[in-house]
């Protein structure tokens, strides 16, 4: 196998994306993003330099590769380590006339921007070509949002499938499962990928809190309602009578890859459930329940501070997309107490 130079683009993304894993933790799923899109800027600058994106682009490229002192004979292509700054807005331009939406606009900017800053720190380059850049204007959609009654039809649903009694032990047993996960889910506020991938001893009898390792690997703990340990009790008292309780370390196992239940396929139950209970398929996801939890804690007075550490939030910004259930609450709260309010 022939080794990869040094500064190909094939080897700084490994580099950087080695350096996530190491030193931020990053999961799997964010490893694979991040590979995925660096892959896209790297071959859409191979292809600048081959001529394919266009003179009217690689005469401004060319123009700040030689104000970054980078001159045309010193590279073979334009490369991620000779990219100018020119180079990058071309790259996020071409994007939106591939069709992709803000969002996933500045989202390749995002890994871009953690790239060169960590080329820079490395000393890999001299400059950051990405750190003059302006992400995308766009607007941050509002969550999706389940009310209190539509969660009470869900749960009520998943437990009405789970008592009946005529059927099999596979499906009491997969309804049992799909009751639960929803009760510790709106209980907790975890992200899915959380929640699928509980040990078995999160169930533990006297638990009034769990453990949950996050992303960066950040560990945060959670408080757990009665509802939610009771449905996690009667889930592996029949993952015991079914005998599989002694055969994995999994709350929720599976016979896949991981050994636990697979995101995808909690999603699906989910949505079937939902179905079964009036509600709108497109209307209800895990990510919806998660965004349920937060809400409902916020209306009913919980502090946005509080419900950050329970999302598991590093940054404020990120839980304030909730606010606007704070302005409804304080608003109702001026309506109803403020001497001169609405009468």
């Amino acid at each position: 196998m022939t080794p990869k130079a040094k500064n190909s683009n094939e080897a700084l993304i490994e580099l950087f994306l080695d350096m996530v894993a190491a030193e931020r933790g990053g999961a799997k799923n964010t490893l694979a993003a991040y590979a995925r899109d660096l892959a896209d800027f790297s071959a859409a600058l191979a292809s600048e330099a081959s001529g394919q994106r266009g003179h009217s682009i690689s005469a401004r490229a060319e123009l700040g590769r030689a104000k970054a002192g980078i001159h045309p004979t010193s590279v073979a292509q334009t490369s991620i380590i000779s990219a100018s700054t020119d180079d990058l807005r071309a790259y996020l331009g071409s994007l939106g006339k591939r069709g992709f939406a803000a969002s996933s606009v500045a989202r390749r900017l995002s890994a871009i921007r953690q790239l060169y800053r960590f080329l820079y720190a490395e000393g890999r380059r001299g400059d950051d070509p990405s750190a003059v850049i302006e992400g995308p204007k766009r607007g941050r959609a509002l969550p999706k949002v389940l009310s209190i009654a539509d969660v009470d039809r869900l749960l009520a649903q998943a437990r009405a499938d789970m008592s009946r009694a005529d059927q099999p032990m596979a499906e009491q047993l997969r309804a049992a499962r799909l009751n639960c996960l929803i009760e510790v889910l709106y209980a907790t506020g975890l992200r899915v990928s959380e929640l699928v991938a509980l040990p078995k001893s999160a169930a533990n009898r006297n638990a009034r809190m769990l453990t949950v390792r996050g992303k960066g690997n950040k560990e945060r703990l959670v408080p757990l309602n009665e509802a939610a340990k009771l449905a996690m009790r009667d889930y592996l008292a029949l993952l015991a009578e079914a005998g599989r309780h002694q055969q994995t370390q999994w709350l929720f196992p599976s016979f896949g890859e991981a050994g636990h239940l697979t995101r995808q396929h909690f999603a699906r139950d989910l949505k079937e459930l939902a179905v079964a209970a009036g509600l709108r398929a497109d209307r209800v996801s895990p990510h919806v329940l998660r965004h349920a939890f937060a809400s409902h804690l916020l209306h009913n007075g919980a502090d946005l501070r509080v419900v950050q550490t329970l999302l598991g939030h590093s940054d404020i910004s990120t839980t304030q997309i909730y606010t606007h259930v704070l302005e409804e609450r304080l608003k109702s709260l001026v309506r109803d107490l403020h001497p001169l309010g609405e009468e």
